[in-house]
């Protein structure tokens, strides 16, 4: 059916169901003349007579009234399926992929998956964990997820989860034989579960600050792991002293398996920041995807 075909059905219905030219063609903003022109060219392209018009009135023909009846469910139906793909077209579609280390993934983006997915049906996330430092734009990520101090000055940063802390903890067992340290020095006479850092394969240097004070320990110990779930279990195994995000470190914690130690020396710092190329126009599944996390991590730091 062509366009100008369909204009004169819908001409037809609203002419049938106001019963005037005048109020119809109010409805569909034209001319009650140009109205009238579109009806008669219709009747003479069926050449059928479908309408009755009268000064003051008008009417369908018997064949028009049939017309009328099958017409109207039908256009209804069209008009409700133009209608709910309108609607669905306003909303944010499309393949999303952002790139995050996993702390970022397990503690932050996990938990609001199934939120999200709900909320946004036609946004296709794909999430990449990884801990290296990945370049977004040569991979073609559409945003990343990082600590600040590990972006490039060219992007645009969205801080999102609040500040984070660091947390040394050992476990039970170990502390019994081995003695609680009080200060970072005394880490030198401990076993210490060093971690391999992904972006330059470095071992990490342990960091302290106490008020004023700062304190970088190179630590020692005969284990080293890239992988904070292995360097956990090892720690609650008796394996030595374990550092790393409070968020990591409370279950273990809270079920008992380790005891936090140098708590008055954990240091605060700038948490996860959302990243982008900001020469690149933001698209709807990006836009979404920031207002929805900032909005519920936002939510979730205040009432912590």
């Amino acid at each position: 059916m062509r366009g100008a075909e369909f204009n004169e059905l819908k001409s037809f219905l609203a002419i049938v169901d106001h019963g005037s030219f005048a109020r119809a063609a109010g409805e569909l903003g034209v001319s009650r003349s140009a109205l009238s022109q579109t009806i008669r060219a219709m009747e003479e392209r069926v050449g059928v007579r479908l309408l009755n018009r009268t000064t003051r009135s008008v009417a369908p023909t018997a064949a028009g009234a049939r017309l009328f009846e099958q017409l109207r469910p039908a256009v209804q139906s069209i008009e409700r399926a133009m209608g709910e793909l309108r609607t669905r077209s306003d909303e944010p579609a499309g393949q999303l992929r952002i790139n995050l280390p996993r702390v970022a993934a397990h503690y932050l983006i996990a938990p609001l998956l199934g939120q999200f997915c709900r909320a946004y049906p036609g946004i296709q996330l794909e999430l990449t964990i990884d801990d290296a430092m990945t370049d977004i734009v040569a991979q073609r990520f559409d945003a990343g997820i990082r600590l600040s101090e590990r972006l490039h000055k060219d992007m645009v940063a969205v801080p999102i989860g609040g500040e984070l802390e660091l947390a040394a903890a050992a476990a039970p067992s170990y502390l019994a034989e081995r003695g609680t340290p009080e200060t970072p020095r005394d880490l030198h006479n401990h076993d210490c579960i060093n971690f391999r850092l992904f972006s330059s394969a470095a071992l990490y240097r342990w960091e302290f600050e106490k008020g004023t004070r700062s304190v970088d320990v190179s630590v020692s110990g005969n284990l080293i792991v890239n992988d904070p779930e292995v360097a956990l279990q090892a720690a609650a195994d008796g394996v030595g002293i374990v550092y790393l995000l409070s968020q990591q470190v409370s279950p273990w914690l809270q079920n008992g398996r380790l005891v936090r130690i140098l708590e008055p020396w954990s240091p605060r710092f700038s948490g996860f920041h959302l990243y982008y190329p900001g020469r690149r126009q933001m698209t709807p599944p990006l836009r979404a995807f920031i207002d929805f996390v900032r909005s519920k991590l936002n939510a979730n730091t205040k009432r912590a």
